[in-house]
C-alpha cells in the first residue's frame, strides 16, 4: 500500500502510562554507578599501569625502512600512518630535511609505518599496502626510490573526502617513476609485503605506546625512546637535533 493511501497514525486508547516503580529506578541507578565505576577503574588502572622501557632492539628490526649510516651521532624513530592528514603535512614539511640529514650523516632515520588507521581509507586497507609496498623496496634497501614512493604515497594519500585510493598497481607505477626495479614493482602490484609490513607495524606501535603511557599518535618522533615536541609545524626540530641535541 502507497504512503499516500495509508491510514493515519492512531493513538492506542487503552495505553496507560505507568509510573516506573522505585525497584526499576533503584536498578537503573545502580548499574550506573556500576559503568560509571568501571569508566573510572579503567582510567585508574591505564594512569597507574607501568609500561616497560621503549626497545630499541625491537626497534631497529621492526623499522620498515632505515636511511643513514650506522656511525651517525643521532638515530630518530619516525613513525607514520600513510592514511593519517597530520603524517601528510608532517611529510611535506619534514621530509626532505630529514632525507638530507641522513644523506649527509647527520642522521640516522627509522621509518615506523603503521597501519592502525586503515580503517580511515576508502579502499580500508591503504595503510597496510602503502606500508607493504616500502616493504617491498626495502628488499633493495634504494634510499632514493624510498624516498620518492614514500613522498608520493603521501602525496596521494586519500583525504575525508576522498573516494578511492592508489591501487597495488598504481603503488608499483609510482615505486617505478621513481626507479624501481621490475622485481620490487611486481612485488609491491602482488601485495606481498602486506602480512610482513602489518607484522612490523604491530610490534612498532606497541613500543610507541610504551613511550607515552599506552596512547598511540601519529606522527610521532622518538630519540632515544622519548618524543620530540613541535614536529608537525616546520622542520626546525630537525636542524634543532642535528646542532643541538633533543629536545622536549
Amino acid at each position: 500500500m502507497s504512503k499516500k493511501n495509508s491510514p493515519a497514525p492512531t493513538e492506542n486508547p487503552d495505553y496507560e502510562p505507568r509510573a516506573t516503580s522505585s525497584r526499576s529506578t533503584y536498578l537503573l541507578i545502580g548499574i550506573g554507578v556500576v559503568v560509571a565505576a568501571l569508566i573510572v577503574g579503567g582510567v585508574v588502572w591505564n594512569a597507574n599501569k607501568s609500561f616497560p622501557p621503549v626497545d630499541d632492539e625491537v626497534l631497529a628490526e621492526n623499522a620498515s625502512f632505515i636511511v643513514g649510516e650506522r656511525t651517525a651521532p643521532t638515530t630518530v624513530d619516525v613513525f607514520e600512518d600513510f592514511s593519517c592528514p597530520s603524517c601528510k603535512q608532517f611529510e611535506s614539511k619534514s621530509g626532505p630535511a630529514l632525507a638530507w640529514a641522513a644523506k649527509t650523516g647527520k642522521l640516522r632515520v627509522r621509518y615506523h609505518l603503521l597501519t592502525f588507521m586503515d580503517d580511515k581509507s576508502p579502499s580500508g586497507s591503504y595503510s597496510s599496502r602503502a606500508a607493504g609496498a616500502v616493504l617491498c623496496v626495502a628488499r633493495t634497501g634504494d634510499a632514493a626510490v624510498f624516498h620518492g614512493l614514500h613522498a608520493e604515497l603521501f602525496a596521494q594519500a586519500p583525504g575525508p573526502d576522498s573516494d578511492a585510493d592508489p591501487t597495488d598497481t598504481e603503488m608499483a607505477e609510482i615505486a617505478g617513476r621513481s626507479g624501481a626495479k621490475d622485481e620490487t614493482r611486481e612485488c609491491i602490484a602482488a601485495g606481498a609485503g602486506v602480512d610482513r609490513a602489518t607484522a612490523m607495524a604491530d610490534q612498532s606501535r606497541t613500543q610507541l605506546a610504551n613511550s607515552n603511557k599506552g596512547r598511540v599518535a601519529t606522527p610521532t618522533v622518538l630519540v632515544g625512546g622519548r618524543q620530540i615536541e613541535g614536529i608537525v609545524d616546520d622542520d626546525a626540530w630537525v636542524h634543532k637535533l642535528i646542532t643541538g641535541g633533543a629536545s622536549n
